[in-house]
């Protein structure tokens, strides 16, 4: 059975709402940010609501985390007090931006353990090290991935 367009757009919200979810935002952050990417073009606040049957409120702390996290923007329209949302500006490369530095700052935190190691330990050193390098070298690779997005 062919699945309708609609059923195709709720499972890909879903899975955005997952995917963020995973990486620390809250699903509901997840879910309006695949309603953007699905609709194009601004988005009013109460509709967000609507379509993704949550309370006003829980969309409110939704697309505060999404703008501060400049994947979201607000706008509005000429004479309508409603507030709109849309995606940012190079909001895809600001999301692999930020796994740059997620990756970056999770190697600084092991290379931190290093000085509580004693000298005595090579081999336990040698491993720490080696996980916080290969860390460091994931982060610098997405951050000349998101170099050439620009």
């Amino acid at each position: 059975m062919t699945k309708s367009i609609e059923e195709i757009r709720d499972e890909f919200i879903e899975k955005i709402g997952l995917l963020m979810q995973s990486d620390g935002l809250p699903r509901t952050a997840g879910r309006v940010m695949g309603a953007l990417v699905w609709e194009g073009s601004p988005v009013a606040f109460c509709d967000l609501a609507t379509e993704l049957q949550v309370s006003r409120g829980s969309i409110s702390t939704a697309t505060r985390a999404l703008i501060d996290r400049r994947m979201i923007r607000r706008v509005t329209k000429p004479g309508d007090r409603q507030d709109y949302f849309q995606l940012a500006e190079k909001s895809y490369e600001t999301m692999v931006e930020d796994l740059s530095l997620k990756f970056h700052r999770r190697s600084e935190e092991l290379y931190a353990t290093l000085d509580g190691v004693p000298e005595c330990e090579p081999e336990i050193r040698e491993r720490v090290r080696a996980y916080s390098e290969t860390l460091e070298s994931v982060a610098k690779k997405i951050g000349e991935l998101v170099k050439e997005m620009v």
